[in-house]
């Protein structure tokens, strides 16, 4: 069994964090000494690496306590629902930077970001020795393993959508 204090030094949380869960009702002891100690097992422990777990997910406490308490299709659900999310929210400022390098007009930058425009990927492929038509079948591939990591791919590149659905067309 762990005091409170043990446990919050073991996870690099605050004492106040695991008050807090106990109060929310989302990580509480198993056991209270006579004197008000809090301590907990190694259930306890397992739990609070899950809740540590999803929290680097970035979901709320709230999804978090729906995880603890659902079925495995209900917990499924929740996460797909945050990697959705996470997908739009990347797309998004894949989005916002590419804007950025466009309005500050410089292209030195593109070489301090990660973006990977279209010209230059153009040219690695063709570097490697492919062709239209190699270039082609490189996409096709691509849409027939996994089509919306390849959407992802043609949007990072700053593709128009009418370019992007003509090439997955291909």
């Amino acid at each position: 069994m762990l005091t409170i204090t043990k446990l919050a030094k073991q996870f690099g949380l605050s004492r106040s964090t695991l008050l807090y869960y106990d109060k929310i009702a989302l990580l509480s002891p198993s056991k209270k000494t006579n004197n008000g100690y809090r301590l907990y097992s190694d259930n306890d422990l397992q739990t609070l690496k899950k809740i540590r777990q999803f929290a680097d997910a970035g979901l709320s406490l709230k999804q978090i306590k729906q995880l603890l308490a659902s079925d495995q299709q209900s917990s499924t659900r929740i996460l797909n629902n945050r990697l959705t999310t996470i997908n739009t929210e990347i797309q998004a400022l894949r989005a916002q930077q590419q804007t950025i390098v466009q309005l500050l007009e410089n292209k030195a930058l593109l070489k301090k970001t990660r973006i990977m425009d279209k010209k230059t990927w153009v040219s690695l492929l063709r570097s490697a020795g492919l062709d239209d038509s190699g270039m082609l079948k490189w996409h096709q591939a691509f849409e027939a393993s996994s089509p919306e990591m390849h959407q992802d791919f043609l949007e990072s590149l700053g593709l128009s959508a009418t370019e992007i659905k003509k090439i997955r067309a291909a």
